[in-house]
């Protein structure tokens, strides 16, 4: 986390979701989630209908949220290892406290954290995030590596869209009338990064349980 961006660069975009411009420290979340990805590495799930998704993905945490064609869910185990996911890294736990206390949603402790990894030319489509039990806490997602166009919609799929230009190190946090909103990410352009190269990764915090 970059102390210097606290309480002073928060943007409300609309009730409920709020830009943390640079909160987040890339240099060291990239060595802590190569760890990570060490020992539950990203892997291209498929989706309740059977077409691949168009990221790779992987999770830490109590929980893991994982897609195929017997649908969207929670799991404690990696899929593919079989073995439990990673612990979430303090680092990890401790930057999804903090964006959460800063955007105004205090008390929040995530208990599973999806990676997304992108490369230019791949997207998410507009989506809720509704597999968890508890509404009430925000969802927290920190994007690293090339810009990317985060938007959301509302509560209804259809409708005009806010879009949010993300680069390296900016976290948004959504909760409290925004927290079923429809987002998703726009088509990535092709880009390299110093640290990231070609990709973006995408922490999303929940509390699941």
């Amino acid at each position: 986390m970059k102390t210097e961006s606290l309480f002073n660069e928060n943007i409300e975009i609309c009730p409920g979701v709020i830009h943390l411009p640079a909160f987040a420290d890339s240099a060291q979340l990239h060595s802590v989630l190569q760890e990570v990805l060490q020992r539950a590495p990203l892997r291209q799930m498929q989706t309740s209908r059977g077409f691949p998704m168009s990221v790779r993905t992987s999770n830490c945490g109590e929980v893991g949220w994982v897609s195929d064609r017997r649908g969207y869910r929670y799991t404690q185990t990696d899929p593919v290892s079989e073995q439990a996911w990673p612990d979430m890294p303090q680092a990890f736990s401790s930057l999804a406290q903090q964006a959460a206390q800063t955007a105004g949603f205090p008390g929040f402790v995530p208990d599973a954290c999806l990676i997304n990894h992108y490369v230019p030319g791949t997207q998410m489509g507009a989506h809720q995030d509704k597999d968890e039990q508890d509404f009430s806490a925000p969802i927290v997602s920190v994007s690293l590596g090339i810009d990317a166009r985060f938007y959301v919609i509302g509560p209804e799929r259809r409708g005009t869209s806010t879009a949010i230009d993300l680069s390296d190190g900016d976290v948004v946090v959504f909760g409290g009338p925004a927290r079923k909103h429809y987002h998703g990410v726009r088509k990535l352009k092709a880009s390299t990064h110093p640290i990231w190269g070609e990709s973006r990764c995408n922490l999303t915090f929940r509390k699941a349980r």
